[in-house]
């Protein structure tokens, strides 16, 4: 079971107020695991997970750079003070004033997966380099991402092709395998598709020099829907990725390069929220029967995004003993999707939790802070506070006006 490390736990216990707390060292110690683990693949944060300033510039001290998805990501990049080259373009989706945006920013790295998007990069980032996205099925993940995203290996091939034609370079291919990937062989299925496309291209004179393996590195402090603890195989994860990049380089040449895009990975469970007690109830519900219903004030609109597809692991400090009682755990708002564990047993709570009781929502440093809303039914975005660096002094709930420049 993931618990909170001894820096993390302290601040938990010393944190009166509702809080999301983010352990420094702990993110410096997970990306280092993560460099041992898979040598000679380039780390480019994907800023989505966590766009939290003092998280970004840990990370690009560690050696990190940065996955962007829109031109104010590569502002907040940038402002770390890593070098342009070390941000790319991630996202397929944007738009003429985007790319015109990121190329007066000085990135040069885009991301595509149709040949309009190309044909839109040619005539507003001139010379620029791209990497095509292929499609993959999101078997295995909590978060497929199969369909928005990405192109069968056939138009890869016409896209690369119009790449080059329109005065491009094309650079490389990148996939996703999905978001919080349970399974080994998702990355295996991944490498064969990226090698069967490179083979494609060089047959058409085409020799690229960048392959993106792109995000999906599981947390592991996670619980599933039925509230069993996720036991992701990090390990053999870890094996395939390297046998894949060997095999491709053995292949394909050793000036071919390698990149991942983590995000939850790094940064998840070095996340925790300092939550409290709104009420536990007891209602006769709809058909009858009698349930409970503990309600944080904190749920899917301010932390706790990801609710729909697993469970958070709750600490009550205070009640560090039974007797439970089996409880729905739901947010504070009006919002019926604000809730959940309807089912598969519930979660165990004490059942003498009081209002204004604290309560450790555990392994939430992962789109806690980027999926609030601005006040959704009047309950504010929470505040964060960094720790593990020495730093402990609060910090607003977005972007620090400091970093925000006009683009366009």
């Amino acid at each position: 079971m993931t618990r909170p490390n001894a820096s993390l736990r302290a601040a938990l216990a010393d944190s009166a107020e509702d809080t999301i707390i983010f352990d420094l060292g702990g993110v410096r110690e997970r990306y280092e695991s993560l460099v041992r683990e898979l040598p000679g693949v380039a780390v480019r944060f994907a800023m989505k997970a966590c766009p939290v300033d003092e998280v970004l510039d840990c990370l690009a001290e560690c050696g990190a750079g940065f996955d962007a998805a829109s031109p104010r990501e590569i502002v907040q990049a940038l402002a770390t003070g890593v070098p342009a080259d070390a941000v790319h373009y991630g996202n397929t989706i944007k738009s003429d004033h985007n790319i015109a945006d990121a190329y007066r920013l000085g990135i040069r790295d885009f991301a595509t997966d149709s040949r309009e998007d190309v044909a839109a990069i040619a005539a507003r980032a001139p010379g620029s380099r791209v990497f095509c996205r292929l499609a993959t099925d999101g078997e295995g993940a909590l978060w497929g991402l199969s369909n928005k995203y990405g192109c069968s290996a056939d138009d890869a091939v016409r896209v690369m092709e119009s790449a080059r034609d329109a005065g491009l370079v094309p650079s490389g291919l990148s996939v996703h395998v999905g978001s919080q990937q349970m399974t080994a062989g998702a990355w295996r299925s991944a490498f064969e598709r990226i090698g069967d496309v490179l083979a494609a291209l060089r047959r058409r004179g085409m020799v690229l020099d960048q392959v993106n393996l792109g995000g999906g590195l599981p947390a592991s402090g996670y619980l599933d829907t039925r509230g069993r603890p996720l036991d992701p195989p990090t390990d053999k994860i870890f094996a395939v990725i390297r046998e894949g990049t060997q095999q491709l380089r053995d292949e394909f040449g050793e000036h071919l390069t390698f990149l991942a895009e983590p995000g939850r990975y790094l940064v998840a469970d070095q996340g925790a929220i300092r939550a409290h007690v709104a009420r536990l109830t007891s209602r006769e519900q709809p058909g009858g029967e009698r349930a409970h219903w503990l309600y944080l004030s904190c749920g899917k609109f301010n932390g706790l995004y990801e609710m729909d597809a697993l469970q958070y692991r709750l600490v009550f400090p205070t009640h560090p003993d039974g007797p439970y009682v089996p409880a729905v755990v739901a947010g504070p708002t009006c919002d019926s999707d604000d809730a959940y564990a309807h089912e598969h047993g519930l979660v165990q709570v004490p059942e003498a939790l009081a209002s204004g009781d604290p309560v450790w929502v555990i392994s939430a440093g992962a789109y806690a802070t980027s999926y609030m809303t601005q006040g959704f039914n009047g309950f504010s975005p929470l505040p964060y506070v960094c720790v593990g660096d020495g730093s402990t002094e609060a910090s607003p709930p977005h972007e620090p006006a400091a970093r925000k420049v006009p683009l366009g």
